[in-house]
């Protein structure tokens, strides 16, 4: 007989901790090739045509590749988590990521091997984003999954608090290259070191994960699949079943998605195409990441407290206005007001990334949740995140003006918004009770 669990807080912290650990050093390193795509790929990996956007364009078009690789990764680790647990996943996981970040500062140029450079590249980016794939749905499940129903959403914003600040770490060590090393010697080998260091970052985290283990409601959902051949799990059951809950959490993620991706890479861009120096821009950033660091729980706190569906309803919202507020604020090339600016689409998307994990985690039963939320998630990286810098600069570059891209993130908040409205409140919702109702639904199919 299962049971609701109660809050081991200082095992949940560490849970926390492990969590956070792994997602921090995924995100710096695929941050770290989002931001060496706008100032390193496009000129050492590309052939040159006279026009610098078409190298960034093309470096946007490798970047792309990391994003279609996710769901992949999220298929095959949800199918296989769900099964075996969340925990050897997320480690296996975080050793892919490492190895091919590391190995992409090896890479020689398309001066040196021609268009092989490219190929590896990909390739390379291809392992990247199929093991990131993977590790979004394992992290914020082992925090979920040992989250009390009251506070689910605080706590399950923490992994995600990850992602700015492995972020932060890409940022501070690019920060540091560009600012003592000329341009000359950071474009020859610079931008290798911050690739490079991940070995070290990978070994932290890889530590810190095998301090923790998989969650007692998970355990119990496999003893009890163990007993029943029928109750299915992976891709084909969480679309048979729940197709509801994955299309949700699909269109909750177009907005969010995209506006983060022109927040954070694209800006640089355009910050960079208006000419506001490269040192600058990314100190700007800089204090951008922190203030997402602690706005996220902030955000996830408040999610257990009014609901889930309000806060995103707002954030969806706001993310509609944001770019004819921002861009304009862009186009002053004053530090202040462009920090402003980053600011605001900061604190929007946080208010709908905070509670993703909770919304998602609390879509599917245990047996399918890993499925379920990776699939969610991942699945709108190919055509939302992933094309979003490419798409502006291709605006930028076609229309030399802001107010295209702006109506571009417009209709993307439009879909969140859309998909929040018709969002069910699960607010404090039990993660048994979910089971439960789960294997009532079987068992009723089987009698």
């Amino acid at each position: 007989m299962q049971h609701e669990q109660t809050a081991d807080l200082p095992y949940l912290r560490k849970v926390v901790g492990a969590s956070m650990a792994g997602t921090v050093v995924e995100w710096y390193e695929f941050f770290l090739y989002g931001t060496a795509a706008t100032l390193v790929f496009g000129k050492l990996f590309f052939p040159q045509t006279g026009n610098e956007l078409d190298g960034v364009i093309a470096a946007f078009a490798t970047y792309a590749v990391g994003f279609i690789a996710r769901p992949l990764g999220g298929i095959v680790f949800g199918h296989i988590g769900d099964r075996i647990g969340r925990k050897s996943l997320l480690q296996f996981s975080l050793m892919l990521i490492g190895i091919s970040t590391f190995l992409m500062g090896c890479l020689p140029t398309f001066h040196s091997i021609g268009y092989w450079a490219p190929v590896l590249l990909v390739l390379l980016r291809f392992i990247q984003g199929f093991a990131l794939g993977g590790e979004w749905g394992g992290a914020v499940l082992l925090v979920a999954e040992n989250s009390p129903n009251k506070s689910r959403a605080f706590w399950g914003s923490f992994p995600q608090a990850g992602v700015p600040l492995g972020n932060l770490l890409a940022t501070i060590v690019l920060l540091v290259l560009s600012a003592t090393l000329t341009d000359e010697a950071f474009l020859a080998w610079g931008w290798r070191i911050g690739f490079w260091l991940s070995v070290i970052i990978v070994g932290i985290g890889y530590y810190i994960r095998t301090q923790v283990t998989d969650s007692p409601i998970f355990e119990a959902a496999k003893a009890e699949a163990e007993k029943k051949a029928h109750a299915g799990y992976g891709m084909t059951e969480v679309f048979r079943r729940y197709p509801r809950g994955v299309f949700t959490a699909m269109g909750l993620r177009v907005g969010e998605n995209i506006l983060y991706y022109m927040v954070v890479t694209f800006s640089i861009t355009y910050l960079a195409h208006i000419g506001v120096d490269t040192t600058e821009i990314l100190a700007l950033l800089f204090c951008a990441h922190i203030l997402h660091v602690f706005v996220i729980p902030l955000f996830g706190r408040l999610a257990d407290s009014v609901g889930r569906r309000p806060v995103y309803i707002v954030g969806a919202a706001l993310t509609m206005i944001w770019p004819f507020l921002a861009f304009p604020m862009f186009d002053t090339a004053s530090p202040l007001i462009i920090l402003a600016a980053i600011f605001m689409g900061m604190i929007v998307h946080a208010l709908m990334y905070a509670p993703q994990p909770a919304i998602m985690a609390e879509m599917f039963p245990t047996r399918m949740r890993y499925s379920g939320v990776s699939l969610g998630y991942q699945v709108t990286a190919i055509f939302a995140g992933s094309w979003a810098p490419l798409i502006g600069t291709a605006l930028l570059r076609e229309y030399d003006d802001w107010l295209p891209i702006a109506v571009y993130i417009l209709i993307a908040g439009a879909f969140s918004l859309t998909s929040a409205i018709y969002l069910t409140e699960s607010k404090g919702m039990s993660l048994l009770a979910i089971d439960r109702e789960d294997q009532r639904r079987l068992n009723a199919e089987q009698s």
